[in-house]
Parts: structure tokens; C-alpha cells; sequence
């Protein structure tokens, strides 16, 4: 299962995606990345999407659909962390996933490891 996450520009909260990173089963890791985003440590598993974050939330919707319908055909299911990003991102974000269609498994990393919250 691919894991996708939402890297936002509040740098506070890059140690829980980098967590997961670090410590989920991912076979691979897609980094959607708003344009404000500098710095993220990236491995080798992960692959990069960058979005324009300002675009109005049908937009966004629209491009990262565009982007992530190539990179998730055949899965049936991705996890998902929305630790990182705002409001409007996160909706943008899962409501691309649905209609790739995939579905999604919430995932967070806590002191009991990574922890699927759905």
C-alpha cells in the first residue's frame, strides 16, 4: 500500500510525516507539496507532487486528481496522513483520492507506532 501525504508549509508538523516515512510498510511514498514547502527531507521512496495551493479548492482538486490518477492506477487503497497542510488542502486532497477511486486508510504515527485511525 502507498502511503500519501500532504506537506504543508507548518514546518511543526513535518516530524509526524517524517515519522511515517521513516517507520510505515509503504511501498512507496507520494509527497503532495504545496508551493511553499522548502526543505522536506525526502528518501528514496518517495516521490514528489507539487500543487498550487492558491488555486481555488475545485481547482486544486482538478490538478491533483490529474497528477495522482497517474501515479495510483491499479490501487485500491492508499493510506493517508493529513497532518500537515490546511483545511482546504485536505479536502482537495481526499476528494481527488475518491475519485481516482481509491480508498483511503487514515494513518498516524504515535508512541505505539503507526496507527491506522479508520
Amino acid at each position: 500500500m502507498e502511503l500519501v501525504a500532504f506537506v504543508g508549509a507548518d514546518k511543526e508538523n513535518w516530524g509526524q510525516i517524517t515519522a511515517l516515512i521513516n517507520r510505515s510498510e509503504a511501498e512507496r511514498v507520494i509527497l503532495v507539496e504545496n508551493e511553499k514547502v522548502e526543505g522536506f527531507p525526502v528518501t528514496e521512496r518517495c516521490e514528489v507532487v507539487g500543487v498550487d495551493s492558491r488555486l481555488p479548492l475545485l481547482m486544486l482538486k482538478e490538478q491533483l486528481l490529474d497528477k495522482l490518477r497517474k501515479l495510483l492506477s491499479g490501487d485500491f487503497e492508499v493510506a493517508v496522513t493529513l497532518a500537515s497542510g490546511t483545511g482546504k488542502e485536505h479536502m482537495a486532497l481526499i476528494s481527488a483520492l475518491l475519485s481516482i477511486p481509491v480508498g483511503i486508510r487514515l494513518v498516524v504515527y504515535t508512541k505505539d507506532g503507526v496507527q491506522v485511525i479508520n
